[in-house]
């Protein structure tokens, strides 16, 4: 029991740069009390005492305001964060070295009693503040779930996802990326830059048209020249009124817009 309150101990002082010492982090974050109450009322409900397990877990949503369910799973190393209005349901299973922020839910869409109804996360998954996940799906190791998304979706090892319903929008196989985001240190609210993909898009599309833009223009210019030469006509007479030989299209203005 001591070993791995030592180590819930050691892993919130490790992931939050505001914890200053293990006596603060023991007497004064919300998250470790709920996980120790929770191991108390998840003793009783797999021995069968189901009122007891819904009351140990009841007195422990009243003192942290974090509600778990006594049949949850909670791995090794789980750190809730600041923990005010997260949700675990019956069925879930959170993987050791989770690291769960406040106003998270691990929710059920199905009424089936017995099924799984709630999320399995993986080793190492980081849910920001405000997401809900929702489903019997799981959620592979590594992965992020982005602030305020609404995951309803199984999600690949290494993975991120944003957005309402959430998209997966970024995968941690490209070595270069992982490779950056080490140097970086730990992504605390599981959120990068570029993660938004609608925004991706615009971006995609824009310079895309630029590029259109800069060809179409150096074609009409190439084209003046050649008529002139070859006709010894004045310019404005080799190129319609309507052609566009200057480039107005402005790419860096739009961008800024979508950022």
């Amino acid at each position: 029991m001591f070993s791995r309150l030592r180590e819930d101990i050691a892993c919130i002082r490790e992931r939050d740069p505001a914890a200053r010492s293990n006596w603060e982090v023991l007497t004064c974050y919300p998250g470790l009390h709920a996980v120790l109450w929770h191991r108390l009322a998840h003793a009783f409900w797999v021995r069968g005492w189901r009122w007891a397990g819904r009351f140990s877990s009841h007195l422990g949503r009243w003192l942290t305001g974090i509600e778990i369910h006594p049949g949850a799973t909670i791995g090794r190393r789980v750190f809730i964060d600041h923990g005010m209005g997260v949700v675990i349901g019956e069925t879930a299973e959170v993987g050791d070295d989770c690291t769960i922020y406040q106003g998270v839910t691990l929710g059920g869409t199905s009424l089936t009693k017995g099924a799984k109804r709630h999320p399995t996360l993986g080793r190492g998954v980081i849910v920001s503040a405000g997401a809900k996940v929702l489903g019997g799906f799981t959620v592979g190791d590594g992965a992020r779930v982005g602030s305020n998304a609404v995951l309803m979706q199984a999600v690949p090892a290494g993975a991120t996802a944003v957005g309402i319903p959430a998209r997966i929008v970024q995968k941690s196989g490209d070595a270069a990326r992982e490779q950056a985001a080490a140097k970086m240190g730990f992504s605390a609210y599981g959120v990068t830059q570029g993660d938004d993909p609608v925004a991706q898009a615009m971006k995609g599309l824009i310079d895309n048209a630029s590029g259109h833009e800069h060809q179409i223009a150096l074609l009409w210019q190439a084209i003046e020249k050649l008529s002139a030469r070859s006709r010894e006509l004045p310019v404005a007479d080799c190129v319609p009124d309507d052609a566009c030989t200057t480039e107005r299209f402005d790419a860096e203005e739009l961008n800024r817009l979508v950022k």
